[in-house]
């Protein structure tokens, strides 16, 4: 249920890393197919599949949609929709441990991916978290978004309470976050989380890798435990 043996993302896996193997045969070849490529590739190897999970950590200095040193151990990465119940589960249960055990003492970093799945208000709160994260609102605006999690249902996200979240994050300049919500860019990052997120073959929120490990949905506390102390333990 929540292992890295989960079918969904292991053939997610699989494709990432060969979709890597094509792209270095197609550079190799100079754009031409090898004779090799029309052959059936193999399946990867667990140490492939870890290689590339490592590689979707961005361990970026000053990165707003991260909590935790660019350093540490053990990175966890979170696919999450606002609007997801699950979600603010794991928010109000289950965050504030990990963050007191292993954040704070550096053991752990959680990095936020996008994965707006439940409509046009998905994505309109998650333009507007990351219009927040420029005034360094980020994390105290994914908090306020997940305290409306409506006791196991989709909360809604109509424009006044966009507004509302807003404000209950100390967002300072609300015509900037306004304006910047419309941005461009920020549309084109939330698609990029995205596809990252569906080339791994999550369907489902939350879903989150901690280093080479995938965990779906919001397990208990105990699970995400033992999963960072196995990676931790690891050379």
């Amino acid at each position: 249920m929540a292992s890295k043996g989960s079918p969904a993302f292991r053939w997610g896996f699989a494709a990432l890393v060969v979709v890597a193997v094509a792209a270095l045969a197609w550079g190799a070849f100079g754009g031409r197919p090898s004779p090799e490529s029309a052959q059936q590739p193999a399946a990867p190897q667990e140490d492939d599949i870890a290689a590339v999970l490592k590689t979707l950590q961005r361990r970026q200095p000053g990165d707003p949609f991260a909590m935790g040193r660019t350093d540490a151990p053990v990175v966890l990465i979170k696919y999450e929709d606002f609007r997801c119940p699950f979600c603010s589960k794991f928010t109000a249960d289950v965050e504030p441990e990990l963050i007191k055990r292993y954040v704070d003492p550096g053991v752990l970093r959680i990095e936020w991916r996008d994965f707006p799945i439940f409509g046009t208000e998905s994505v309109e709160v998650a333009k507007a978290a990351r219009a927040a994260a420029r005034q360094g609102r980020f994390w105290e605006f994914h908090n306020a978004a997940y305290a409306r999690g409506n006791n196991g249902h989709k909360p809604s996200f109509p424009e006044e309470a966009i507004q509302q979240v807003a404000r209950e994050a100390g967002v300072p300049d609300l015509a900037k976050f306004n304006a910047d919500r419309n941005d461009p860019a920020i549309m084109q990052a939330i698609q990029t989380d995205l596809a990252e997120g569906q080339a791994l073959g999550a369907s489902s929120t939350p879903s989150f890798i901690i280093n080479e490990q995938a965990v779906l949905g919001a397990q208990p506390l105990e699970q995400f435990v033992a999963v960072i102390e196995a990676q931790r333990a690891k050379p």
